[in-house]
């Protein structure tokens, strides 16, 4: 079920409280205080068994006129807040009520648009550090190039910064620091459908285990150094 069927299933059947969510958004999505005022007696009608309030109960509810209530109504129905909808209950008696579906779906917009914007500004931030952490392991400033080349691994082969943040790891492991050996990580990574960090640690370490281990007999020279796996030999 989707969040918003279950949302709407939950509203209709009063389990739902959205008066935080309600005043924190009415504004956003054009509410005007008169009305926001009419949308929260209607609401609580409908909690209390009341699915369609007269106009002359919300006059009792509140300090507007009737002329006043009806021509709220009639803006709230124009702008597609509230709908009037049938029903047929189980004597067959017709009957109507007010609905909030487009309300509670223009305030989930609010609310999907902020986590948005938030994810937007996280992913920016992470991606500036992506930045700052190749020019500290390079030692220097990267060129236009190298940017356009990082930019590319987050915009169109979607890869994660803490992916890429292994990636260059890896590398500087491998001693190979390089772009061209990182993006070859990267597509290996791909390739395999490898997308989390776990995944890709687990198809490191499976590569450094078929590496034959130095024994402490053999001293270290400059010929006989400890492998990695390189990752620019990747073959099917």
């Amino acid at each position: 079920m989707q969040k918003r069927d279950r949302l709407h299933i939950w509203t209709e059947q009063g389990n739902v409280t959205i008066s935080q969510l309600f005043f924190s958004h009415y504004k956003a999505i054009n509410v005007k205080d008169e009305e926001a005022i009419l949308l929260l007696h209607l609401i609580a009608f409908g909690e209390a068994g009341n699915r369609f309030p007269t106009p002359q109960n919300l006059v009792e509810r509140t300090h507007f006129n009737e002329n006043k209530v009806v021509n709220i109504l009639q803006r709230l129905v124009q702008k597609g807040l509230v709908q009037i909808e049938q029903h047929i209950d189980s004597n067959g008696v017709r009957f109507e009520y007010y609905a909030f579906q487009n309300l509670w779906n223009l305030l989930l917009n609010c609310v999907e648009e902020e986590e948005n914007s938030v994810e937007e500004e996280h992913s920016k931030t992470e991606e500036g550090e992506i930045y700052k952490l190749f020019e500290q392991e390079f030692g220097r400033l990267l060129s236009p190039m190298e940017y356009e080349t990082i930019g590319m691994w987050f915009d169109q082969d979607k890869h994660t910064s803490a992916l890429i943040r292994l990636a260059l790891k890896e590398a500087v492991l491998s001693q190979k620091l390089s772009l061209r050996y990182i993006d070859r990580i990267l597509f290996e990574w791909k390739k395999k459908n490898i997308k989390t960090v776990e995944a890709a640690e687990k198809q490191s370490s499976n590569f450094r285990q078929q590496i034959p281990v130095q024994t402490q007999a053999e001293p270290t020279t400059s010929t006989n150094k400890v492998a990695f796996y390189n990752w620019l030999e990747e073959r099917e």
